[in-house]
């Protein structure tokens, strides 16, 4: 049927407010894919699908034609539930570091095709690429045996996986139609049930550093990925969480991965690991690994109190390629030259009643540790940490974070580097707000979508 298929007739159809056949979208992923569908066409119907929307059949349909459009990962033949986590991105969050590991350790296997930073969020491949070797550009093959060895593997997106997606995210990035819940759906999902898994726990984030802002659109995502995985005949569970502050005390890339392991030590923030345990439950629940969250728990703690979590994190890294001396010796990674102390200034009283983690992000990239295009470098060594948390008491002097500062090698001159400091210090400052009471708490955890 695909022969008397136009383009232009596909827009126009959407364009008024009409729903798309499943043709007319296997028609659209396999054109991006293959080039029928010039990048004007398929911007065109990318902001028509902006402004009328998708129904939840076109939207599974556009998933499923996305995961279609390249190669297809079989794990069958992997003993074991195939189980994985996504989150929507947010500022100080290595959950997937901690996670992948410990759901290892409890008996799953976790097979985690990640992405990277952009803009003030941090990105899981980023974070691993901070351990010297550590190799994220695995082949499916290498991927396939890692995940039968070791149970857990973390990767970036092939080009033979979901290329479809690959082209629609860097249109949709430029033309102002990320927004669209139908766009991002298929473009989480296509590139996760690609991957062959069983099941998947989302974390979809909201608040001031979170990509959806408000809960109620959070929600509105949760309740259409939940609906398209049980379209496609995989259990979807989604944990609506927030992100006006930082995940944990530490934000960058080494400083990230120096969390992950005291999280994996049974030594982590209590933030960290409430969000890590409520998701890593949800997961073994699904691949029958634990009766109930409760029993879940039980095998978390044993995992973590053994050992085995970590023991399976330097599993990992070994088989990535990456130096597992980085458990022990973290100066191993790269390293700041500098670290600055943000203490609070004179006349400051009460408790902290606002870490806005929009702007600690935004302190983050301006030392050089985030990137506003795919293709910009990151140092991996710039941050922050000792970051202080909502609620706590602070006082004239006390110690609001630490950056961890370099000489800017891309500037021409060194003093840019002050600049660079100076900046992120003021950025700190900005996003940090006190009250005389103390604040009522947000719940880090509000809901899950099942």
């Amino acid at each position: 049927m695909s022969g008397s298929l136009f383009p232009q007739d596909i827009i126009i159809r959407k364009r008024d407010g009409g729903a798309l056949t499943r043709d007319e979208i296997e028609f659209f992923a396999r054109g991006v894919s293959d080039g029928r569908f010039a990048d004007y066409q398929a911007t065109a119907l990318l902001m028509a699908i902006f402004w009328r929307g998708m129904t939840p059949q076109e939207t599974a349909w556009l998933t499923e034609a996305m995961m279609r459009s390249g190669d297809l990962v079989d794990l069958h033949d992997i003993p074991g539930a195939k189980v994985d986590k996504h989150s929507t991105g947010g500022v100080g969050d290595k959950v997937s570091l901690i996670l992948a590991p410990l759901a290892a350790a409890c008996g799953l296997k976790v097979p985690m095709m990640s992405g990277r930073g952009l803009g003030h969020t941090g990105g899981t491949l980023d974070k691993l690429e901070a351990i010297p070797g550590f190799r994220v550009g695995l082949s499916v093959a290498e991927f396939r045996a890692i995940l039968a060895k070791v149970g857990a593997a973390m990767i970036g997106q092939t080009a033979q996986v979901v290329p479809a997606d690959r082209k629609l995210y860097s249109l949709r990035d430029v033309t102002g139609t990320v927004e669209s819940i139908p766009l991002i759906c298929a473009s989480i999902l296509s590139k996760k049930l690609a991957e062959g898994i069983d099941s998947l726990v989302l974390d979809i984030k909201f608040g001031q550093g979170a990509f959806m802002k408000t809960k109620p659109r959070a929600r509105e995502l949760a309740e259409a990925m939940v609906a398209i995985g049980a379209t496609m005949h995989r259990p979807v569970r989604a944990l609506l969480t927030a992100m006006n502050q930082p995940l944990g005390r530490a934000v960058g890339h080494t400083v990230e991965v120096i969390e992950s392991v005291e999280c994996l030590r049974g030594r982590g923030p209590v933030d960290v690991m409430e969000v890590t345990f409520a998701l890593t439950a949800h997961m073994l629940v699904l691949g029958g690994a634990a009766a109930d969250e409760a029993a879940a728990r039980r095998q978390m703690d044993a995992a973590l109190a053994s050992g085995a979590a970590l023991a399976k994190f330097r599993e990992m890294i070994a088989a990535q390629g990456g130096d597992v001396r980085v458990i022990d010796d973290p100066g191993i990674m790269p390293t700041a030259r500098h670290k600055i102390e943000v203490r609070a200034e004179a006349g400051t009283t009460g408790f902290v009643a606002g870490v806005d983690a929009l702007k600690i992000g935004h302190a983050v990239i301006a030392l050089g540790g985030g990137r506003a295009a795919v293709t910009d470098k990151i140092d991996h060594a710039v941050g922050l940490t000792d970051l202080v948390k909502i609620g706590e008491p602070v006082s004239a002097g006390a110690l609001l974070c630490t950056l961890h500062v370099n000489d800017d090698a891309r500037a021409e001159r060194a003093d840019l580097s002050a600049i660079a400091s100076a900046k992120a210090e003021a950025l700190v400052r900005a996003g940090i707000t006190f009250s005389a009471a103390a604040p009522t708490l947000e719940p880090l955890i509000h809901e899950l979508i099942s």
